[in-house]
């Protein structure tokens, strides 16, 4: 146990000089406006949401600790499972999440598990919150649990009540009985991954899922890969442009892991992410039902775009999540580990090291959640510079913990390669930065180019 007064280039806490010592000394009304003392950052963060926002964040952190923290290295770890099949530790967690109310909580009752109290804030901000707690602790498990919520946005962003009750609420029923309901979402296909989330690449490219119009429904046909959670899903969004036309004509279809036209030909063994099955899915003339259609004919490619923008704000509280616990990791590092007789936290490169780590993790996460809390509807904008800057800090963070570690950092069981491993993703999924960052460019082209034209318009960021 160290039995250290004070780090190396700071006064000790009991010093004339130190102002949490000192400040204590003003006047009442002095420290009403100065005084401060030390507290746990989560705590304090925690502290200063709304209470609803503030339980929510307490109880999924307690959820994560409890189910998820025992089995970080054996979900990483383990052989690559077959498709269409679950670990079962994997299995209990999702059931466990169902029963907790997490799998639903982004539908108000009695389609899910959400208040109507809950409903005050945006299903984005609370599913951001949600998420951090769960990557801080193993973002293949969180990865497992949260590609589900992608899957349901569909039928939710699609405003179809009829669906909503159709789809939703036997799923709900199912988590809450103890019976794993998930769903998924599939865009990508093997010649299209940016391409179908950006429309100049779409523009340009032809769509290899099809579906043929046939009496009383459509027959689909082609592949789709990198589908998280695609291989165990109960039901899985494709999105299918029409025989005959291109991306503009892209519908949501709703279909039925037991359809015997649709299976998972293989998942990928991944670098990171792995308690989480990214599958490639093969339609073969898969008929899905008039009834089954999400939105309406055409709607795909607003359905598709809406999803994203909600999206990407789960994908930056992943990252934030990860730059969380490699903060921590590096903290503790730097406090067990002795060099030259000091502890490693006693030098100060290495204390401005750690407070870069802090500062940036911090950064991002205000980041995410003023985008985050901004209103029901999404903004691209908003959306993509959360998902681009959090993703691209927070790999930075990573590294920097890494570096901090040295050779312990890349030990395996020691936590900081998991987190490089598993941060890489974010970078990629839901658009990659690179098409966030274009986004963003979207999202300001009518006003850029009305000032182009000569309108007298002021472009302020």
């Amino acid at each position: 146990m160290s039995t250290l007064e004070h780090l190396e280039g700071h006064v000790s806490p009991l010093h004339a000089l130190n102002p949490l010592l000192r400040i204590g000394e003003l006047n009442a009304l002095g420290r009403t406006l100065t005084h401060y003392r030390p507290a746990d950052l989560w705590d304090m963060d925690t502290a200063s949401l709304p209470a609803a926002l503030g339980h929510l964040r307490r109880r999924v952190r307690h959820f994560a600790q409890t189910h998820m923290a025992p089995h970080v290295r054996l979900l990483d770890e383990t052989e690559h499972p077959a498709p269409g099949t679950l670990h079962p530790v994997a299995r209990q967690l999702l059931i466990e999440a169902g029963r907790e109310g997490l799998m639903a909580n982004t539908v108000p009752a009695p389609m899910g598990s959400a208040s109507l109290w809950d409903l005050r804030f945006s299903p984005a901000y609370r599913m951001a919150i949600q998420v951090e707690e769960m990557a801080a602790v193993c973002a293949g498990q969180m990865l497992l649990l949260s590609a589900h919520h992608l899957g349901l946005a569909p039928v939710l962003l699609s405003g179809d009540v009829k669906a909503m009750w159709r789809f939703i609420r036997p799923m709900h029923l199912d988590f809450q009985q103890g019976r794993p309901h998930l769903f998924a979402y599939a865009i990508t296909e093997p010649t299209a991954g940016s391409d179908v989330e950006d429309g100049h690449g779409a523009m340009t490219n032809r769509p290899r899922v099809v579906a043929k119009a046939v009496p009383g429904g459509f027959r689909i046909s082609g592949q789709k890969c990198y589908i998280s959670g695609g291989d165990v899903a109960r039901k899985v969004a494709v999105f299918a442009a029409l025989e005959g036309e291109g991306f503009e004509s892209w519908t949501c279809f709703m279909v039925d892991a037991s359809n015997p036209g649709m299976h998972a030909r293989r998942t990928e063994l991944k670098m990171g992410m792995r308690a989480s099955s990214a599958a490639e899915l093969t339609l073969d003339d898969a008929f899905v039902p008039d009834a089954d259609v999400i939105g309406g004919l055409r709607k795909g490619w607003a359905l598709n775009r809406a999803t994203l923008n909600a999206s990407r704000y789960p994908v930056a509280a992943m990252a934030v999540g990860i730059a969380r616990r490699a903060c921590e990791l590096a903290l503790v590092h730097a406090m067990d580990t002795r060099l030259g007789g000091r502890h490693l936290l006693s030098y100060q490169e290495v204390q401005l090291q750690l407070a870069q780590m802090v500062a940036e993790t911090r950064a991002i996460r205000s980041l995410l959640w003023q985008h985050a809390s901004g209103g029901m509807q999404p903004r691209q904008s908003g959306a993509c510079i959360s998902k681009f800057l959090a993703t691209d800090r927070a790999q930075a963070i990573c590294e920097m913990g890494m570096n901090l570690m040295a050779e312990q950092g890349a030990r395996q069981g020691a936590g900081m390669e998991k987190l490089l491993r598993d941060i890489r993703l974010t970078r990629i999924f839901e658009g990659t930065n690179q098409i966030n960052r274009l986004g963003l460019i979207e999202d300001m082209q009518p006003l850029l180019l009305a000032r182009m034209a000569g309108e007298p318009i002021h472009i302020s960021v």
